[in-house]
């Protein structure tokens, strides 16, 4: 499980506070959002294998990540179900 921080995700519905279920065992593909490892820190974005490979945000006030050819990109796992609290906060 892994507790959402920022808002670069609310297009696809994850927004933060919400608990994402992660499945480290599903490779990942084309498309999936993913919990991926940059520079030293976990992001969830979507993952675009083609025509190169982004890690794109899904609120467009913020740019896609590109990774550049060889660099490393470390996959944690495939987002499977979002568990949002329901209750407004007080």
């Amino acid at each position: 499980f892994v507790r959402v921080e920022g808002d670069s995700m609310i297009d696809a519905g994850i927004h933060p506070d919400d608990i994402l279920v992660v499945d480290r065992s599903v490779q990942a593909e084309h498309g999936d959002i993913v919990i991926a490892g940059i520079h030293g820190e976990l992001t969830v974005k979507e993952l675009q294998l083609r025509p190169c490979v982004k890690l794109i945000p899904r609120n467009q006030a913020y740019e896609p990540i590109h990774i550049p050819e060889g660099a490393e990109l470390e996959i944690f796992g495939v987002v499977t179900n979002v568990v949002r609290n329901m209750r407004r906060k007080s």
